[in-house]
């Protein structure tokens, strides 16, 4: 009976010894999937205006990325605490792969920014003419209509390389445009019809149009995605350490 009790108290000591590591390593995790969650969401609900403008899906698949791996940090640092103070090995085997999965998904959110933030100039090259000439004011494209119009008002700027791209435009050839040469949010004071003239004095009429300005816009936004996916990806790497640590311990201490 004093040799089960002396067993039990040893075992029970493992919690004391490792409690202000476990509580300093959850806060650490939450705070980690707070800015994930944070970053992930702020690119989805703020930074996504121009997603029709892209005709890839990179952008926003690292954003919903950063999103679930931040639910799933939260979830990890509940049950990384239940598994310590119960002393659970099983519980600590299961933390361990979710830290793992967190770890896995934060880097390739990482790497699809980085390898998106090398071919955005490519692709918008090959793409943004085609997307503001073709798809502007026509059936069943309000989205790029509204994305196209803020993109040339808050960027200051007229046409994906310059102002003479919208002559290719479907919707100035239909003759709906009313006599418009550009749409009116060329116009450095947008009124109806203003966009009937594309002189310099009354329209953007920018260096490198409006490709380079979204190009820089995507690519500030990437860097922020690749950094914090990077950062969270060591975080965790330390969790796991200290997982397998303790996860010795403790089958040491019940030996």
């Amino acid at each position: 009976m004093g040799e089960f009790s002396e067993k039990k108290e040893t075992c029970g000591t493992v919690c004391l010894k490792y409690l202000p590591e476990v509580v300093t390593g959850v806060h650490c995790s939450q705070l980690a999937g707070l800015a994930v969650m944070a970053v992930g969401i702020w690119t989805v609900a703020l930074k996504s205006d121009y997603i029709s403008l892209l005709a890839s899906g990179t952008y926003m698949a690292t954003a919903y990325i950063l999103v679930v791996a931040g639910v799933v940090v939260m979830v990890t640092g509940v049950l990384g605490c239940c598994a310590t103070f119960k002393e659970r090995r099983n519980l600590l085997r299961l933390y361990f792969m979710l830290l793992l999965l967190i770890f896995l998904l934060e880097v390739i959110a990482g790497v699809l920014a980085y390898v998106y933030y090398q071919q955005l100039n490519t692709e918008l090259k090959e793409s943004l003419k085609d997307i503001m000439t073709k798809r502007y004011h026509q059936p069943g494209h309000g989205g790029v209509t509204s994305a196209v119009d803020k993109l040339q008002q808050e960027f200051h700027c007229c046409g994906s390389n310059n102002s003479q791209d919208w002559r290719d435009s479907e919707w100035i050839r239909s003759g709906e445009a009313g006599g418009r040469v550009v749409p009116d949010s060329c116009c450095k004071t947008v009124v109806a019809g203003c966009g009937q003239r594309d002189h310099a004095s009354n329209i953007y009429k920018v260096e490198g149009g409006c490709i380079t300005k979204l190009e820089t816009f995507v690519q500030e936004h990437l860097r922020v995605i690749g950094a914090v996916g990077i950062g969270v990806a060591c975080v965790q790497v330390f969790g796991m350490i200290f997982t397998c640590c303790l996860y010795r311990s403790l089958k040491l201490e019940h030996y």
